[in-house]
């Protein structure tokens, strides 16, 4: 089912072009070497990803700050894995994963060509809550820069998605209409049902295989979106 009268579309960009959880594990892997941490890597990842998630969540929600997202997704995973690492250790860690994370850039299978597919017929936009200096690394690291007219990220917007004010925001700075847009993330809560829940349309990337329900638009491959679009 094709979208008509859609003219501008807002892509989010970890877990949806980027693919976060690679690159993040490969920045792991490089950084425990760095700082002689003696880990086993998987097990770590299996701990470490859905704690990470849960704190972007909280962070989402306004309940916890950036330096304690960073500090606390570490210092939980080595407790649970009953791993003594100092305060300083983390902190340095916290760092260093920043600092290289945009040297690994996978994308997801499909990226480059639904991106040059749709880049002709559309005027492409990024909404992330991710932060800004790490964000435009990807971006920039990627070559996925030059496809994007603008790009939204929730410390300019001051608030996260599901907030509807940074979906006006993006609205704002791309000269679009609710109407003539669309949203595509793998994130239900914030980025599919944020768009939703404020008149705009949505696609769910459904990276996470979640159960979908209510009629929601989803693909599971992001050449899928040629069915849409």
């Amino acid at each position: 089912m094709k979208l008509d009268n859609i003219s501008h579309i807002f892509f989010d960009l970890d877990h949806t072009l980027w693919d976060f959880d690679k690159n993040s594990g490969l920045t792991f892997d490089k950084i425990f070497q760095i700082n002689d941490i003696d880990v086993n890597l998987k097990k770590f990842l299996e701990i470490y990803e859905p704690i990470n998630l849960n704190y972007w969540k909280l962070y989402r929600e306004e309940k916890i700050d950036k330096e304690s997202l960073r500090y606390k997704r570490l210092s939980d995973t080595f407790n649970i894995l009953n791993i003594e690492v100092k305060s300083r250790v983390i902190n340095k860690l916290s760092e260093d994963y920043i600092e290289h994370l945009c040297t690994f850039n996978h994308l997801f299978d499909g990226t480059i060509e639904i991106l040059e597919y749709l880049m002709p017929k559309y005027q492409l936009h990024i909404i992330t809550n991710g932060f800004k200096e790490v964000q435009q690394g990807k971006l920039n690291n990627a070559n996925i820069q030059h496809y994007f007219k603008t790009v939204t990220n929730s410390e300019m917007a001051g608030v996260k998605k599901p907030n509807p004010k940074i979906f006006n925001h993006a609205l704002l700075l791309a000269k679009a209409n609710i109407e003539n847009s669309v949203m595509i993330g793998d994130n239900l809560e914030a980025d599919v049902l944020g768009a939703l829940d404020m008149g705009l349309d949505a696609i769910c990337f459904n990276y996470h295989k979640e159960n979908l329900t209510n009629g929601i638009k989803f693909v599971d491959n992001l050449l899928d979106l040629k069915h849409y679009l």
